[in-house]
């Protein structure tokens, strides 16, 4: 009888190591952030004005959080302007770039995210000048929070 309850005592306790291993693996695998539905929050604040706090949804998949860098840093679409990265540093905790826009719109967009498996958070900053005249500055925050499964 003993022989039987030992036998079930280490399968009982593989069962946990291989749980344990899987659960490790898929947040290896997530490279700081686990795919998912977040809930977002972005406060902004726009020359100088707080604007109102805009809420929205977010389905990261395995895809997306796998690439961190892709899917977190900028997208240069501009006309009549150049725009060069002038700063980039990722880890699997954090992201942080700067792109500076030159030409009809001088541009100079900053951002730095924190990743931490169920939650990031993030600070964005812009400022776009023309002939040496600052058009506009905005500062936005970010805080997501993992509420699920993507539907």
């Amino acid at each position: 009888m003993e022989r039987d309850v030992t036998g079930l005592r280490l399968s009982g306790l593989m069962a946990c190591a291989v749980a344990a291993l899987l659960l490790a693996a898929q947040r290896a695998d997530a490279d700081g952030l686990l795919a998912g539905l977040y809930r977002i929050e972005q406060s902004p604040i726009v020359d100088g004005i707080a604007a109102p706090v805009q809420r929205s949804m977010r389905c990261l998949t395995a895809e997306a959080v796998a690439d961190l860098d892709k899917t977190f840093s900028p997208v240069s679409r501009t006309t009549n302007s150049a725009c060069e990265r002038t700063e980039h540093d990722l880890t699997a905790q954090r992201l942080k770039w700067r792109l500076q826009c030159t030409g009809q719109l001088n541009m100079d967009i900053a951002g730095e995210f924190v990743f931490d498996t169920e939650r990031y958070t993030a600070t964005l900053s812009t400022e776009a000048s023309m002939a040496g005249q600052v058009m506009h500055r905005s500062r936005v925050t970010i805080e997501a929070q993992r509420v699920g499964d993507c539907p």
